[in-house]
């Protein structure tokens, strides 16, 4: 049950990064054919970021040696939580043609966001 379980945990991790790839294609470049790349971007980013979580908590649950209230679960879960904050408010703002959002700033954050939570997941601190 591990295996498939960190299979389908790194699978979800890859989708993930691929949504965040095609959010910064939309975000950097912004003309008309490059928001064609937004439905896959959202698509990807949030089946991606279920699927971390989803699996990533099976999986703390299923391995004896952790628990949810182990500190880098619990730092692995606000930075899940920021991340897709920072994608829903993107997703948003891109969708509804806001000006006020900062497409770039947003990618930042996720980017930011994402990048700890996968050192968080390798070197797995206090564990």
């Amino acid at each position: 049950m591990y295996d498939w379980l960190l299979f389908l945990h790194v699978v979800a991790a890859f989708m993930v990064v691929a949504g965040l790839t095609a959010y910064g294609v939309v975000a950097f470049n912004g003309t008309a054919p490059v928001k064609a790349a937004l439905r896959p971007a959202l698509v990807l980013w949030n089946a991606g970021a279920l699927g971390v979580l989803v699996f990533g908590i099976w999986l703390a649950l299923d391995v004896d040696a952790y628990e949810l209230w182990d500190l880098w679960i619990i730092a692995a879960v606000v930075l899940w939580l920021v991340a897709g904050a920072a994608g829903g408010r993107l997703e948003r703002g891109l969708r509804e043609g806001d000006a006020s959002v900062n497409p770039q700033l947003l990618v930042g954050i996720m980017t930011l966001a994402t990048t700890l939570l996968l050192l968080d997941m390798i070197f797995k601190p206090g564990a």
